[in-house]
């Protein structure tokens, strides 16, 4: 591991990206934060684990440009591939003390102003601990009119499980009760406390950071965005997404690169998600036997495709 320092300005915005074979969109990403935030002094603490292709040549270029008497960055290149949640310590753990962070995905783009936006609704509430922005696909010949994304969640509970194996979710896309995990009824165009935004953009007060702590490890790549909010909930703080600010989103584009091995961490994960939460004796039962059935999806899931990259 190596790292590179910058003194950093006065009371930062820490932000955190964890990057791997993320050349197609890191620069563009990095790019867009100036103008995100344009007042305020930001810290970018970024992780790489381990990239093989060019992504960190398309950091030095994003970085080149910056306004450095307001924007300082701190990289850490690792030397293998320690994990998306374990990075996230690892940027964790060089956060200023006072600073709010953000944790923000590499396939993000953030539009002038969005981060201020955030900043703003961050703390309108003395009771709001982090907010979330509405997601939106980038626009593209398949997505011409930057159409939002369903990013946000509640915790999921057994009956989840159900409705999504036997299909029922998606025969019912909309319904509160057969989708209530990925909250098919909300359409992400109002601003409302929720359970779980997705981990692709989270700001955060300094006092959630202090008192939450650290990521789980027992996730290295899923599941570790749901335990961290549960936590933020279970200590006292309200979560917020806020839909008058938007972020581009490419959605997954590192998980993609490598489906099999994401589709059997994510199916493992919600397994001891389920575990860590168990609460009584029922939960303590159907957290036994919910394992074999995520493990058994995990591998037909894998199998299908397989077969697809077959055809």
């Amino acid at each position: 591991m190596t790292t590179s320092n910058v003194i950093s300005p006065p009371d930062p915005l820490a932000l955190i990206l964890v990057t791997y074979q993320s050349d197609g969109h890191i620069q563009a990403c990095l790019s867009s934060l100036p103008l995100a935030e344009p007042q305020r002094g930001l810290r970018i603490i970024l992780v790489d684990n381990s990239s093989t292709d060019n992504t960190r040549a398309q950091i030095a270029t994003a970085l080149r440009n910056y306004p450095h008497e307001r924007i300082a960055h701190q990289l850490i290149y690792n030397n293998d591939n320690r994990g998306f949640t374990r990075a996230v310590n690892q940027a964790l753990a060089h956060v200023p003390e006072q600073a709010a962070v953000l944790f923000l995905n590499p396939d993000t783009i953030l539009p002038p102003g969005c981060l201020s936006a955030l900043m703003k609704s961050l703390y309108a509430n003395e009771k709001i601990g982090v907010v979330a922005p509405q997601l939106r696909f980038p626009a593209s010949a398949k997505i011409p009119d930057e159409m939002i994304q369903p990013s946000c969640r509640r915790f999921p509970i057994y009956s989840d499980l159900f409705f999504e194996f036997t299909g029922l979710a998606q025969a019912f896309p909309r319904s509160a009760r057969c989708n209530r995990w990925k909250m098919g009824e909300f359409d992400h165009r109002s601003s409302r406390e929720v359970d779980q935004p997705q981990g692709a953009c989270l700001l955060a007060r300094p006092e959630v950071i202090q008192q939450v702590g650290m990521w789980d490890e027992r996730f290295p790549l899923f599941f570790s965005d749901v335990d961290w909010c549960r936590r933020v909930w279970q200590a006292g703080w309200k979560i917020y997404f806020e839909a008058e600010a938007f972020v581009y989103h490419a959605q997954g584009a590192s998980v993609k690169q490598a489906r099999p091995r994401a589709i059997w961490s994510s199916h493992i994960s919600f397994w001891r998600y389920f575990r860590k939460w168990r609460v009584s004796w029922w939960d303590e039962i159907f957290s036994l036997v919910i394992g074999p059935v995520l493990v058994l999806a995990a591998l037909l899931r894998i199998a299908w495709v397989g077969l697809k990259r077959g055809d």
